[in-house]
């Protein structure tokens, strides 16, 4: 049996959501609602389910989607909804992280470093 050595068998560009071909708009939205849902996960685990049904205002089955990741066809609206019932206080940073940004010219688009 032959040994393979450490090469790589695809290229990263070193962000999981770029490799798997989001645009950066999709990428922020999906970084934002995992950090969201991490942060409501974290205090929701300190209660039962009857009692998050209470806390959150939702039947069972939606409080357990949620407790089992199953937030993709939750809106980040609703997400801050469940944060703001279990009384955690989103804020969010937001520094720029891609120096290329879209320039509007008088007859065409540029794009270009800021």
């Amino acid at each position: 049996m032959a040994v393979r050595g450490n090469k790589p068998t695809h290229v990263t560009r070193g962000n999981v959501l770029d490799d798997l071909g989001f645009s950066p708009e999709q990428a922020t939205i999906l970084k934002f609602k995992a950090g969201l849902y991490q942060a409501i996960l974290k205090h929701a685990r300190k209660y039962s389910q009857k009692q998050l049904q209470v806390i959150l205002g939702e039947p069972q089955p939606r409080v357990s989607e949620l407790l089992n990741g199953k937030i993709a066809n939750k809106s980040v609206d609703k997400l801050l909804h469940y944060a703001g019932r279990l009384g955690i206080e989103a804020k969010a940073r937001f520094p720029q992280t891609n120096k290329r940004v879209v320039r509007f010219g008088s007859s065409n688009l540029e794009q270009g470093p800021v």
